[in-house]
């Protein structure tokens, strides 16, 4: 594992399971959000986020942490595992409204965690009706050719962290 995707639902985990990863195995870690993101949630152009993302994933080691899926058939090309949190809405769900209570760090630098209706829909209704569906179907185009490994819960998580060397 060299290159690796950390894909999932906001609030499943992935950010805080990709530092761990990234301190566990001494591979560089880069969050979409902030190659994504201008402070103040200002989004960059897309043809710049697209050039910063190809400066990364050329790099002959990373984790790439968050979904974007306008860019996953590019990462994916470049990737050599997959790790897909496959977490129930609800728990997801109310991961984002406790983190988003708490103020729990920053999305991307001069992002501060914020919260409305449409983000919410997002994560409960969106992103399992049409993003990982869409995630499904490409890990199936790509079966053969990268590791794929899904966690459905932090229980899973745990355990593969345990059995990793």
């Amino acid at each position: 594992m060299k290159r690796i995707l950390v894909i999932g639902c906001s609030g499943s985990g992935k950010s805080t399971f990709s530092k761990q990863l990234s301190h566990r195995l001494n591979l560089p870690l880069v969050h979409l959000d902030h190659l994504f993101w201008n402070p103040g949630w200002i989004e960059r152009e897309y043809k710049i986020f697209e050039g910063l993302l190809q400066i990364e994933i050329e790099k002959e080691q990373w984790i790439i942490d968050g979904n974007y899926i306008n860019s996953f058939p590019i990462r994916i090309k470049y990737a050599d595992t997959v790790i897909f949190f496959d977490f129930n809405r609800w728990i997801c769900t109310w991961r984002v409204i406790k983190r988003w209570l708490m103020q729990e760090g920053y999305q991307a630098i001069g992002c501060p965690q914020t919260m409305d209706w449409s983000f919410l829909k997002y994560v409960f209704w969106d992103y399992q009706k049409i993003y990982r569906t869409k995630a499904l179907e490409i890990k199936e185009q790509y079966a053969d050719s990268v590791n794929w490994i899904t966690f459905n819960d932090s229980n899973e998580v745990r355990n593969w962290f345990l059995m990793l060397h």
